[in-house]
């Protein structure tokens, strides 16, 4: 007899009982399902029992093609949640890998009453602390701070960027993290007794064995969050020259004199500018027609102007062929699209090409862990692999690769395998934030995406000249740009280029998740002198022109 499930839904968009029965109807067309409960408009969910072969993308399309929008909350077996309780083991759960999913998913196995173990190989804390988002952004506001003693923006005032002493800035860098490892990693450890700490090389053994350098464990359920590290592509000579990572270039004690950058996304994008402005001559290399090629295409075209003008080299559509290292210096050579060869040399070559997961050495396929091309451990959208004791959480599943979904994943994953929750990993709305000067913030989809999955949409594009805030900092490089859903009034996606546009993109993360109507956020009072009100008149601009506007005025 077949198993069937329970989805439940969230559904966006219902504003009378009438929406209710439509997104009902729609619901109970799909393939596999047998029972729709809509319990009103009011709501915002329903609850679907379906087959196991029903798919969640089939039920969330279905309610979009009835003019709403659907996320997946949970999705279980019919009969409930099943518990584990530690029988046969010393460890309801043991989680490999001691970084931001790790820990997430220990704490929640302990808040929720579990024994933990927590497993890590090397130094505790992950990629974010120790060699990823804290020191990164620390060298960037560090030297942002001495680009900006160059400026001269405000009559009357007058600054000296001064002379970088480099091993010093690295040095406060380093301490930094140490604190930061210290009391957010460590520290935090031994306010859950439940979490028991194990040093070691973690390999599984079978359904739910694990050996830990020599020793044996059987725990009930196993979470693998052992995150990626750099990767670099097969060019010819590249590994023979050898070459700085995102994690070298940063404890670099001098400051190269030039340098190339392979790799326009957001690591490479992010410290080629910080080099630059330190000192450093760099030439930026993409494989891509365009940098920060996975963002809105007014945001490529508009940053890379902003970046030649402080004095970065781009080169776009190269495809390198060769790396060489002769007397000290790399030369890097490679053909652009018209076939014309070309070549770069430089006193240090930085790959910042992409990550990939940890998964070696770790008897995963042996014991039934199904992985991706790239290494990556495959998960359903509860985030079990093809084992049903393994789940995987952050980095290593390829996807999402940023410090908070991480912890998002990694508390997902503990409470659906020591619970069977049913939670579903729902990123549709997550921000992605490049820390350049300015800075991208976006979350949704582009424009291209939004039109190529049929939306009929409207398009409203603000440059930050127009926002009072930008004005007065003397500071108006930039734009906000939202994409919303003309039938429904939704916004669809907003993409920020704008000085600290992390902080803008906040509010239309909110609108994406919860569905706002876009008259609604119109119509709620944004602080005045602040860039999260362009947010506001970039929606204004959709039916007004904002030029004509006075100061606060809607």
């Amino acid at each position: 007899m077949t198993q069937l499930e329970t989805v439940e839904l969230n559904i966006q968009g219902m504003t009378c009982d009438s929406c209710a029965t439509h997104v009902a109807k729609a619901l109970q067309n799909v393939p596999g399902v047998k029972e729709v409960n809509v319990p009103g408009w009011r709501s915002g969910q329903a609850r679907v029992i379906a087959e196991p072969e029903t798919s969640s993308e089939a039920l969330a399309v279905a309610v979009r093609r009835a003019g709403y929008r659907a996320a997946i909350r949970t999705r279980r077996a019919l009969e409930g949640a099943a518990t584990t309780n530690g029988s046969g083991s010393h460890y309801d759960l043991m989680v490999i890998g001691g970084g931001s999913a790790g820990f997430a998913a220990a704490i929640k196995g302990a808040e929720l009453g579990f024994e933990v173990a927590l497993v890590e190989a090397a130094t505790i804390g992950g990629t974010c602390v120790n060699v990823g988002c804290v020191p990164s952004k620390t060298l960037i506001r560090a030297v942002e701070l001495h680009h900006l003693a160059g400026q001269r923006r405000f009559d009357g005032i007058q600054t000296h960027p001064g002379k970088i002493r480099w091993p010093a800035v690295i040095a406060d860098k380093d301490e930094l993290v140490g604190e930061m490892r210290q009391a957010k990693y460590a520290d935090v450890l031994a306010a859950y007794p439940s979490i028991t700490y194990v040093e070691g090389h973690a390999r599984l053994t079978g359904k739910n064995g694990v050996g830990i350098d020599g020793r044996a464990y059987t725990p009930d359920r196993i979470i693998i969050a052992t995150g990626a590290h750099p990767w670099a592509p097969p060019i010819s000579g590249l590994a023979e020259s050898g070459y700085l990572t995102s994690t070298t270039a940063m404890a670099l004690k001098e400051l190269p004199e030039s340098m190339i950058v392979l790799g326009a996304n957001a690591v490479g994008l992010e410290l080629a500018q910080t080099f630059a402005r330190a000192g450093t001559t760099v030439t930026l290399l993409e494989l891509l027609p365009r940098i920060a090629p996975f963002e809105d295409e007014t945001i490529s075209a508009a940053l890379a102007g902003y970046l030649e003008a402080e004095g970065l080299k781009i080169v776009t559509s190269f495809q390198a062929r060769q790396v060489a290292r002769q007397d000290g210096r790399y030369a890097v050579t490679g053909v652009q699209p018209d076939g014309n060869e070309r070549s770069f040399d430089a006193e240090q070559l930085l790959v910042a090409t992409g990550r990939r997961p940890n998964t070696a050495d770790m008897g995963l396929e042996e014991s039934g862990v199904r992985l991706g091309k790239r290494g990556e451990i495959l998960v359903n959208e509860r985030l079990q692999t093809s084992n049903p004791a393994v789940y995987a959480a952050g980095d290593v599943t390829g996807q999402d690769m940023f410090v908070y979904t991480a912890a998002y994943a990694g508390g997902l994953a503990a409470e659906n395998a020591l619970t069977n929750a049913g939670r579903v990993y729902d990123t549709d709305y997550i921000p992605r934030i490049t820390f350049t000067d300015p800075q991208i913030a976006s979350a949704g989809l582009t424009e291209t995406q939004a039109r190529r999955q049929g939306y009929e949409v409207q398009v409203s594009t603000l440059p930050m000249e127009l926002v009072p805030r930008a004005q007065a900092a003397r500071d108006t490089r930039g734009f906000i740009k939202v994409i919303v859903d003309r039938e429904t009034d939704r916004l669809l996606g907003a993409h920020v280029l704008a000085p600290e546009g992390g902080d803008i993109i906040q509010t239309a993360v909110l609108a994406l998740r919860f569905g706002i109507p876009v008259q609604q956020l119109r119509e709620t009072m944004f602080p005045y002198l602040t860039n999260v009100e362009g947010l506001k008149l970039a929606l204004l601009g959709l039916e007004k022109d904002v030029a004509l506007l006075s100061c606060c005025a809607s």
